[in-house]
């Protein structure tokens, strides 16, 4: 498995984060709030020049009432 940012892989975690944001009815810089961020700090994750460790995408679980496995699929 590559670890480029840009594995599909990757991506598809990126695209399934986005779907879950927009899927709770937030912006982001709602999520930004929440974890005591800035925005560019959700756009560079959703945009790929920001890379995610599983800690990261565990939060963004919680916040968007997801369970996990549904963005590591």
């Amino acid at each position: 498995m590559s670890k480029s940012v840009y594995s599909k892989d990757y991506k598809d975690i990126i695209e399934r984060l986005k779907t879950a944001r927009i899927e709770a009815g937030l912006a982001q810089q709602d999520v930004a709030d929440k974890l005591g961020k800035p925005q560019s700090y959700i756009s560079k994750i959703e945009s790929g020049e920001r890379r995610l460790d599983v800690a990261e995408i565990k939060k963004f679980a919680v916040i968007y009432k997801k369970d996990i496995s549904f963005f590591i699929k």
